[in-house]
């Protein structure tokens, strides 16, 4: 039987007697990377705030690097933090709201549904599509109109039956959210930990994924952007490419989200961020059922730098020396064990950003405090100096194309960002597969396959002590004349192709 763990921001946040599974802090998770090894535990994050890069949100991302299941998921967590997130959800759940109240009095609000469970029993069947929508362990559904009154605060109610007076408006939901389980009353805490027993009884369930049926494919692009993962140039001669397979490919950009359904497939050509319109089309993708490159687990897991460190490390693929940071009793610690120079990564840095090089303690101090302010973990890495970083290209798990990126002039880095203007790039030098070292290309191999079956650009340095894997890129560069210089047109060719199969799968 598989083990259940549930966290919390504070031991004093859940009484030990009052379930029966393990209870232990966000932050003991965070530092005990081993201590569920040879396992693979279900786990109930129950923290204070799921805010992004907060201590439960590595909670949650890190559970997902160790192999462990975990509810909420950051998924659940972005989609949550804005309502245009989930905009889409609305319509279907207002109407079944509306169905499940088509005869009844309106509910206060919020609605607070656990586990997929509610105190109202109309409401059964809504709290279960809720819970299929966000699974998380617990949620209010605040109405609109001033008819709604609100559920009253916690203390109080215990005292209050949960129903209004009879009302001829339709109840239309205003916005969903996560209710803090540590903040709840007694009564309300009662019904948690009572769904909590009744969820943890089942097995846990994924979500049925739908078959679209055209080919004709959306790249959204962003024209005015500065080092774009491919040119305006690259994608027409792919339309060309994909033209003789039968396929159209057309240019979209961020205004576009409302049409993205008239599409069989989506390939994202922008530099992607969780926190943009790119996670957001990733997501309506996914939605309707369509193939998507990048999809959205793969941006999460590859845009966050402590993600893929943890992941790898728990997969056997070799990075260079680490130590997360947390605060400034992680300094020394760094410092002890990385030597100086070291390098900082700010976890959802892309192209070379939010990574610098240390030369001693007092920079390390400066920048990792500022950096603190705006992320609960940063990880420190030792410094591993090369002439040029190997790129593998990875598609659906088998190699696309190999390249290696050098330096930029007098930097340590293949984009310098630091010249006071237009970044500057190092040049490149193209590899046939067929020419790659093979401990290189199973390198690239091994760290792709642990993120997905997507596209992915894995970075390696190779050294005298061996290959590293740097990071994982879920959206890279992929220019005619560069990363398709010695494989030609093999490469779009099976990029389009795995948008079609995976259509007519």
């Amino acid at each position: 039987m598989s083990q259940w763990v549930v966290l919390v921001g504070r031991l004093s946040d859940l009484d030990n007697g009052a379930t029966p599974h393990k209870v232990m802090t966000v932050r003991d998770y965070l530092a005990r990377p081993g201590l569920f090894r040879g396992q693979r535990p279900k786990i109930i994050n129950l923290s204070r705030s799921y805010a992004y890069q907060s201590r439960a949100y590595y909670g949650s991302l890190l559970a997902e690097a160790r192999g462990h299941r975990i509810i909420p998921s950051v998924e659940t967590m972005i989609d949550l933090s804005e309502k245009k997130l989930y905009d889409n959800a609305l319509p279907e759940l207002d109407a079944a709201l509306a169905k499940a109240l088509e005869k009844g009095e309106r509910p206060t609000s919020p609605i607070r549904i656990y586990f997929g469970y509610t105190d109202d029993p109309r409401l059964e069947r809504f709290a279960k599509l809720v819970f299929d929508w966000f699974r998380a362990p617990a949620l209010e559904v605040h109405l609109d109109g001033a008819e709604a009154a609100e559920r009253p605060a916690p203390a109080a109610s215990a005292r209050r039956t949960g129903i209004q007076a009879p009302h001829d408006g339709r109840a239309k939901i205003r916005r969903i959210g996560f209710a803090a389980p540590a903040k709840l009353d007694a009564v309300e805490t009662g019904r948690l930990l009572a769904a909590m027993e009744r969820y943890t009884a089942r097995e846990w369930r994924a979500a049925k994924a739908k078959t679209p049926a055209k080919y004709a494919f959306a790249t959204l692009y962003d024209p005015n952007e500065t080092l774009p993962p491919s040119s305006v140039d690259t994608l027409k001669h792919w339309a060309r490419t994909a033209a003789r397979l039968g396929v159209d490919v057309e240019p979209i950009t961020r205004r576009d989200l409302p049409r993205l359904a008239n599409f069989d497939a989506l390939f994202i050509r922008e530099t992607t961020s969780i926190s943009n319109h790119t996670y957001r089309f990733a997501r309506r993708a996914m939605q309707e059922g369509m193939p998507v490159i990048d999809d959205p687990i793969s941006m999460i897991r590859c845009t966050n730098k402590v993600y893929c460190n943890e992941l790898m490390a728990a997969n056997g693929v070799a990075t260079p020396p680490s130590v997360m940071i947390g605060g400034k009793e992680d300094f020394q610690k760094a410092a002890d064990e990385l030597g100086f120079p070291m390098v900082l990564k700010i976890p959802d840095g892309s192209f070379s950003r939010g990574v610098k090089k240390l030369d001693d303690m007092a920079g390390l101090v400066r920048l990792a405090t500022a950096w603190l302010e705006d992320s609960d973990l940063l990880i420190a890495q030792k410094f591993m100096p090369t002439k040029f970083d190997w790129r593998i290209g990875v598609l659906g798990g088998e190699p696309l194309f190999a390249v290696q990126y050098l330096m930029a002039g007098e930097h340590w880095q293949i984009i310098n960002h630091e010249t006071g203007g237009r970044p500057m790039e190092g040049g490149f030098r193209p590899f046939a597969l067929g020419e790659v070292p093979p401990h290189v290309l199973d390198a690239g191999l091994r760290g792709a396959r642990c993120i997905g079956d997507g596209l992915y650009g894995v970075d390696l340095k190779e050294t005298d002590d061996g290959v590293f894997l740097i990071e994982v890129n879920d959206n890279p560069n992929l220019e005619h004349g560069v990363e398709d210089y010695a494989e030609k047109d093999e490469v779009w060719t099976r990029l389009t192709r795995w948008f079609i199969d995976r259509i007519e799968r």
